[in-house]
């Protein structure tokens, strides 16, 4: 994708790489060969490696096998929380959808709009799909880029728009699930980099916000559209911990992330109220990433963020609401009612935050 810099996605599944044998003619044994998952880390090695064998005399056979071994060891310790672990099955589900929104991007030339508009046209072809909850806990222990296609909820609907819609950006031959999973991690991490740790991820939709506005992806519209600052309180996972896969097996997260959450709420969080959104309506945009602002419980005035969703302007200027609708409601991806009309729906929500994609 043109300007946007990310380290190479660390959980794909690659075919196995050699070290190329570039050292006076000295071979490598062939169980010395790994895969690597990354530049760098490849060169590193393959120079070691050659230090090595240049040095120890061609008769010591066991101590270059030693040395070797050694030098191997410590690249895979170096390397264990960005090595391939989980199964492409389990991080990339629903094929053949994928495969369905690849042809007709090609066919409609998706890749010529913009990427807000463009990012909304590939919310709309996922109307219809299924909800599901809790499809970003895929394990017990390890965290990886992952999308499902065969069920969304509110983040993965607008996250596997907006990066499926970043995908277009490459060339055609580079439209695959690996390329897609690599800008879902660009997205979905902090600094753009899972380190295979529960909380490299942005679970809070306002951490979200921060980390890919200050990386230059997008930017924050709400204070420039009216937002006024509201008192806020990051604590939902906290709270709720027996309802996450990690955190039930991993129960030591429980600290870090009080202090992550304690960190996102020391921030300024600001938020449309709904009384104010018909006023500024006319100035969203197809593809703009809309945050609904809830209070944080009955008896408080803190807010939180609750639910998220694409603007979707129609043929007839009405400004829509497309979202993945939970059970109780829908149950799937709908273009709902115009977006002011919808924050009436529910007392508890008391207005909305805007980000517009850049790239």
């Amino acid at each position: 994708m043109t300007g946007v810099s990310a380290p190479y996605w660390r959980h794909q599944v690659l075919p196995e790489r050699t070290i190329p044998n570039e050292s006076k003619g000295l071979s490598i044994p062939k169980f010395c060969t790994i895969q690597f998952e990354g530049k760098a880390l490849v060169a590193e090695v393959r120079l070691l490696v050659r230090v090595a064998l240049y040095l120890i005399p061609s008769k010591s056979v066991q101590m270059r096998l030693g040395i070797l071994i050694s030098i191997l060891a410590v690249a895979l310790i170096g390397t264990t929380r960005g090595a391939v672990t989980l199964p492409m099955r389990t991080v990339f589900k629903g094929q053949d959808r994928f495969e369905q929104l690849v042809v007709r991007a090609k066919a409609e030339n998706w890749k010529m709009l913009p990427i807000g508009e463009r990012t909304a046209v590939v919310g709309q072809a996922m109307v219809g799909t299924p909800y599901r909850s809790f499809t970003l806990e895929i394990d017990n222990r390890v965290e990886s880029p992952s999308v499902n296609f065969t069920g969304l909820d509110c983040w993965t609907f607008f996250e596997a728009a907006l990066a499926f819609a970043r995908m277009l950006d490459e060339p055609e031959t580079n439209w695959t699930p690996a390329q897609l999973l690599r800008y879902i991690e660009i997205d979905r991490y902090r600094h753009a980099e899972c380190t295979g740790e529960y909380l490299s991820r942005l679970h809070y939709l306002e951490d979200w916000l921060y980390d890919n506005d200050r990386r230059g992806l997008l930017t924050d519209l709400t204070r420039s559209l009216g937002g006024v600052q509201v008192p806020h309180s990051a604590r939902e996972m906290t709270n709720g911990w027996r309802h996450y896969r990690y955190l039930v097996h991993n129960r030591g997260l429980l600290r870090p992330l009080a202090e992550m959450e304690a960190e996102v709420s020391s921030r300024p969080l600001y938020e449309i109220p709904k009384s104010r959104v018909a006023a500024i309506e006319s100035r969203l945009r197809s593809g703009d990433i809309i945050g609904i602002v809830s209070r944080d419980g009955r008896y408080t005035s803190l807010r939180a963020t609750s639910h998220v969703g694409l603007a979707l302007r129609t043929a007839d200027g009405t400004l829509h609401f497309m979202h993945a609708s939970a059970p109780h409601n829908y149950g799937r991806v709908v273009i709902d009612t115009r977006l002011s009309s919808y924050l009436y729906r529910y007392s508890s929500d008391t207005g909305i935050l805007v980000a517009r994609p850049l790239r």
